[in-house]
């Protein structure tokens, strides 16, 4: 009888046990689950990011110094013109593009005396580094006077920025290329401009209308006829869009002459010859 109580009891213990064993076997079978789960949504994010859109001057000639467009590349930048300018640009590119295929658009715009910085972004998606315009800021600190801007999902990243920094004296505006802003800006002295074309079919058009109670006052708003979302940068068509009527590099043409006259207008202003 002892003996059978005996076997009962370790029985027993032996059942209180068991399942105090099998948590720690489910917990790393969930583990390596989880694991598993994020290795794939990693891959599938990578090769997803992967397939972007090229620059089309697969030569990079645009990325050519010339004594009248000087042109610098960093591991994370690359800017055209004059680096003591009194007035610089920093781009940000649009999601899954070369930062590269906005060289026409800068160059057009060192031309006219801007110092025009695209920024290359982690993966080509801007959200990956807002802040990315600070470490321009910094290398040229002979630019007084800083606007910041970006195509489509990198102009939001631009508002986000220069909602951010409005406080910044040595920020004067946004430009946004596509794009619309998901930020508020309307209490800044901010100066913005915001260029789209006519035949844009990526540009949700109902926010865009949305964000302009978002903007500060005085925001320009151009519309360019025949224009499209892919035309402000040499990248080829892009999924989605409508067609151009005119050619990317009347559509970047047109934008460097807003923007150029807007900036113009923006310094001349009594309130910026104030500050």
């Amino acid at each position: 009888m002892k003996r059978i109580a005996k076997t009962s009891e370790n029985a027993a213990a032996t059942d209180a046990a068991a399942p105090r064993r099998r948590w720690p076997r489910r917990l790393a079978i969930a583990l390596a689950a989880v694991a598993v789960v994020a290795v794939l949504v990693v891959a599938a994010f990578l090769v997803y990011a992967g397939d972007y859109y090229h620059d089309a001057d697969a030569d990079h000639e645009n990325l050519a110094s010339t004594a009248q467009i000087p042109v610098h590349q960093s591991a994370s930048y690359v800017a055209f013109g004059d680096p003591g300018a009194e007035v610089g640009i920093v781009f940000y590119p649009g999601a899954k593009v070369e930062c590269t295929a906005y060289a026409p658009l800068m160059r057009d715009l060192a031309e006219r005396g801007y110092l025009a910085v695209v920024v290359e972004m982690p993966f080509n998606f801007a959200f990956f580094n807002v802040n990315a315009a600070d470490e321009v800021r910094a290398a040229y600190p002979q630019v007084s006077c800083w606007w910041v801007g970006g195509h489509s999902l990198g102009g939001s990243m631009a508002a986000q920025y220069a909602a951010d920094h409005a406080d910044d004296d040595a920020l004067a505006g946004l430009v946004l290329l596509g794009a619309y802003t998901a930020s508020d800006l309307s209490a800044t002295d901010l100066g913005a401009v915001v260029v789209y074309g006519s035949e844009d079919r990526v540009l949700n058009r109902d926010k865009l209308a949305d964000s302009e109670a978002l903007m500060p006052d005085g925001t320009l708003i151009v519309e360019i006829p025949g224009g499209n979302h892919a035309g402000f940068g040499a990248y080829g068509p892009q999924s989605g869009d409508g067609t151009a009527a005119i050619d990317p590099d009347e559509q970047q043409e047109q934008t460097a002459d807003v923007v150029d006259a807007y900036i113009a207008r923006q310094s001349s202003s009594p309130l910026a010859e104030a500050a």
